[in-house]
């Protein structure tokens, strides 16, 4: 089966790029807006000053003598110095690749997997990112003020050449290059589909290294509208819902999850709302797009559902290989609702310029403007309405006992119709040699994991007239949500093991017997000051993301720091299971309580400084002077004063021997 758009796509100039794009609206409105970052106290970077701090960077690039065609990773830590950047690669004729400085054990895959010749980055991020023996890093533009180019190459910008490696969303990232021609066709094929406006503010939720951002900012850039973006590599917490209203924002791009958990005042995302109508909080969109991984007809809904009137939801099919375009699908092109919208994930319609064939239900895409097709993986159908269902993952696929391939997207899609059920994920598991099949579902909106839920008879009972036996799931885990990766696809490698069967949840407390009374031992560091410690170490990269990565570190060394991280949370555990607990138990040989007590905080602290403190010290760079001074006189003197009080307490002569008052 062979389907193709019905439209080209607006035609344009062999030479034209989308930088060409970009300095001509540069040219035209040099005052309009091109970045708006939240809540910055100053006014938004035009389009005259972004082109103009580009091109300053541009030419320190040129004088570095870099080779034709260099790779340049990009990692500051704000998102603005990346857009510059990265037109600056463009404008010097390297190849651009956008790389997380917010996650640092994926910016380090990145930078592994790309081999650049050149890392553009800031303090922090060099500090973070530094392998030992890694690329030479360019310190933001700053340092390009004043700087001429010398003679050097001409930038190549032929359509040919690369102009941006992209990262597929895969646990190891992989860089794909695509070239200019590619990635102006991709641009062009999407304003088709979207029709974006110069008063367009575009917010993209997920990270910098992304397709949906890495190759999305030409939709804002190259059609006179404006980036809204986060203070710093990602966004955090809250930011986004502040963010729309704001900056005003008309075009948000983001994930299924991200997109649902925008109309839900909870936590969680949400599969089916709770109340129909526009969400405040949407009010100013007149675009949604949604990318990264299924969406299934419901949730599509409940999106439109969620915006004002005149609003449109796409539904965006788009590998890295084809710059994030391939195929789309808005409510208006469905022919009429089908009986089950919670079991359809739809594609829809490929876009201007792209083919899609199918062969062996695999989805082999043609990128815009020609090329070669692209076995993407995925599994799709043809309907009868003309339009691509999704139908699941060649990578996902389980085989069963008898040796016969089992898909789980329609089991999980299934599953989804059963109104306890919000989402479904389904996994094998061996029992006793025999491999048995999991769901793991989520509830729906404003509904408890567990309350009232159906049991696995009750939803295999559902399942009877709609798929053989053999593939509905014999055991069930019920989650909060399904878990997910940092590209906002559903992540089964991040599924927990099921329970053993006949195995009983520990139970203490005040639903089980406990036992009272002190901890064992001394204080009950045996017992309690392993799990603190491991509690500790898991929470390292959460408090200091990379701060323990050993990435490229070789043995024996890797593994002396191990240990050394592990030590430094023990003594954390320690100290803090001291704090509480050892009070009563240090003797008072000195002149009282005031300094038995002051001994007692300047142990613990000695004993729980040294992991935030070394934390710290790692992701400082060393020429970092008013971090270094700062974290000296915040850990450093302390330390010293705490062993001062330690000696004190630890040389005063015994209370019993002193004339006057005892403790």
């Amino acid at each position: 089966m062979t389907q193709a758009s019905h439209s080209a796509g607006p035609g344009r100039p062999a030479a034209d790029t989308v930088l060409e794009r970009f300095e001509q609206w540069a040219r035209d409105t040099p005052g309009a807006p091109a970045v708006l970052v939240r809540r910055d106290p100053l006014p938004a970077t035009t389009y005259a000053e972004l082109d103009a701090r580009a091109n300053r960077l541009a030419h320190h690039l040129l004088g570095r003598g870099l080779p034709p065609h260099a790779r340049i990773a990009i990692g500051p830590a704000r998102r603005e110095e990346a857009v510059v950047a990265l037109l600056a690669a463009l404008k010097a004729g390297a190849a651009y690749a956008l790389v997380d400085s917010g996650d640092t054990r994926t910016a380090r895959l990145q930078l592994t997997a790309l081999a650049p010749d050149l890392l553009i980055t800031d303090a922090a991020g060099a500090a973070r990112l530094d392998r030992g023996g890694g690329p030479p890093a360019l310190l933001t533009d700053e340092e390009a003020e004043g700087i001429a180019a010398r003679p050097g190459h001409a930038p190549d910008r032929s359509p040919q050449a690369a102009a941006a490696l992209l990262f597929t969303g895969t646990a190891v990232p992989r860089p794909v290059p695509v070239g200019h021609a590619l990635l102006l066709a991709a641009h062009d094929a999407w304003s088709w589909v979207a029709r974006p406006a110069p008063e367009d503010r575009h917010l993209f939720t997920g990270g910098p290294d992304l397709t949906a951002f890495a190759a999305g900012w030409t939709r804002a850039l190259c059609a006179g509208g404006a980036l809204v973006l986060p203070e710093g590599p990602a966004w955090r917490a809250g930011g986004i819902s502040e963010a729309l209203a704001d900056r005003d924002v008309t075009v948000l791009h983001t994930d299924p999850a991200g997109a649902l958990r925008l109309l839900d005042d909870g936590p969680g995302p949400t599969a089916r709302p709770a109340a129909p109508g526009p969400a405040p909080r949407l009010a100013s969109l007149r675009l949604l797009t949604v990318t990264g991984d299924r969406l299934y007809l419901d949730e599509h809904t409940a999106l439109q559902d969620g915006l004002g009137p005149g609003a449109r939801v796409l539904n965006v099919y788009g590998p890295a290989e084809a710059a994030g375009v391939g195929t789309w699908s808005e409510l208006p092109g469905t022919p009429r609702p089908p009986d089950a919208p919670e079991g359809l994930a739809l594609l829809g319609t490929p876009f201007p310029g792209c083919r899609v064939d199918l062969g062996d239900g695999e989805l082999r895409l043609t990128p815009p403007g020609g090329g070669d097709a692209l076995a993407t993986g995925d599994l799709a159908v043809l309907r009868p309405d003309g339009l691509l269902e999704f139908a699941g993952r060649l990578r996902d696929r389980i085989t069963l006992d008898d040796g016969s391939p089992l898909d789980p997207h329609p089991v999980e899609s299934a599953l989804r119709t059963h109104p306890d059920v919000g989402a479904a994920l389904v996994a094998p598991v061996q029992d006793g040699g025999n491999t048995r099949l999991v769901a793991y579902l989520a509830p729906p909106p404003g509904a408890a994991p567990a309350a009232g839920a159906a049991g696995v008879e009750e939803l295999r009972a559902h399942l009877a007239d709609r798929l053989p036996a053999a593939e509905a799931p014999a055991r069930l885990v019920r989650l909060r949500a399904l878990p997910r990766t940092r590209a906002g696809q559903e992540d089964r490698a991040g599924l927990p093991q099921p329970p053993k069967p006949g195995a009983r949840p520990a139970r203490g407390g005040k639903y089980g017997a406990g036992t009272g009374g002190e901890l064992p031992g001394c204080f009950g560091f045996g017992c309690a000051a392993v799990p603190l410690a491991v509690l500790a170490l898991l929470a390292t990269d959460l408090i200091w993301p990379g701060s323990t990565d050993l990435t490229g570190v070789p043995g024996p060394w890797s593994f002396l720091f191990s240990l050394l991280y592990f030590l430094e949370c023990s003594a954390f555990a320690a100290g803090l299971l001291f704090l509480f607990a050892g009070r009563k138990r240090m003797p008072r040989p000195g002149p009282g309580r005031g300094l038995t007590a002051a001994a007692h905080l300047a142990v613990a602290y000695l004993l729980m400084a040294w992991w935030p403190q070394d934390n710290l010290y790692r992701l400082a760079a060393k020429h970092d002077w008013p971090r270094q001074a700062a974290l000296v006189y915040t850990f450093n003197v302390p330390l010293m004063i705490a062993g001062a009080v330690v000696v004190l307490y630890l040389t005063r002569a015994p209370a019993a021997s002193r004339p006057g008052p005892k403790d």
